[in-house]
């Protein structure tokens, strides 16, 4: 059954099935464990803290994701076609788990995210 993203709680729901996922997933999942080595006990934490802060108006997030995306993807090739599976695959999790207004919020922001770290990385 679906429910209304509203709070914190929810927001890490979304964030532990959606990296859940991209630990399994073909395209994503190697970058992710293999390349960038990911820490998920510091990472996940992380991700709740800014999804918290851009969907719930929290202040718990300080980190840079472009500086970091930038400088790992001078390393790990990483570009449209991934990121079209980020943004699917992080949509499709919204909608497996949430239904409202922060639900669709969330998918917007996410592929606009996506979208201006491309850009950023592409023209580095």
């Amino acid at each position: 059954m679906k429910i209304e993203l509203q709070n914190r709680v929810h927001v890490e729901l979304l964030v532990n099935t959606f990296y859940e996922r991209v630990r399994e997933h073909k395209i994503l999942g190697p970058i992710f464990n293999e390349q960038a080595k990911v820490d998920w006990d510091h990472h996940l934490p992380k991700m709740v803290n800014f999804w918290s802060s851009i969907l719930l108006g929290e202040s718990s997030y300080d980190g840079n994701p472009m500086t970091r995306h930038i400088q790992l993807s001078k390393s790990i090739p990483f570009g449209e076609n991934e990121f079209a599976a980020w943004i699917n695959l992080f949509q499709k999790t919204v909608d497996d788990l949430f239904t409202g207004e922060k639900a669709e919020e969330a998918k917007t922001r996410a592929a606009n995210i996506a979208r201006i770290m491309l850009h950023k990385i592409q023209t580095a």
